[in-house]
């Protein structure tokens, strides 16, 4: 499976008064390299592959992380990202976060490939994911 892998420089506002990142920020990190590997695989930016495949998103529905080694202001971290599961409808991806060359976080998400249900406009609902989304994260 393709894994993608971007840089992050923890800034001042990611961090807690310890000065350690607030670990919520960490799952915005993940949010942002889940865009990225997506990016990397379809070759365009979320915004356009949503409007390309007539999805709202691919929300969570489950997450996890084990924290292992804190961050703080200042620290450039090296976040890995890759899908290591593809279903029907939904997929897990996984996340690991180096700081200092040493492995400080792994975590995985749960994702859906969502639409807007068409039988009640104000839900969502999963749909299969295409298989030119599943060739790509596939490589």
């Amino acid at each position: 499976m393709l894994t993608n892998r971007r840089d992050v420089e923890i800034e001042f506002g990611d961090c807690d008064p310890a000065g350690i990142v607030y670990y919520p920020n960490y799952f915005r990190m993940f949010d942002a390299s889940t865009a990225h590997l997506f990016e990397a695989a379809l070759g365009m930016k979320k915004i356009v592959w949503i409007r390309r495949f007539d999805i709202v998103g691919i929300p969570v529905v489950e997450t996890g992380a084990t924290f292992t080694k804190p961050s703080r202001f200042g620290d450039v971290v090296s976040i890995e990202t890759g899908v290591t599961e593809l279903k029907r409808t939904s997929f897990v991806v996984g996340h690991r976060l180096f700081n200092n060359g040493g492995l400080a976080i792994e975590a995985r998400e749960v994702r859906v490939w969502a639409s807007i249900d068409p039988d009640h406009p104000e839900r969502i609902k999963s749909r299969p994911i295409p298989p030119e989304v599943i060739a790509a994260l596939s490589r």
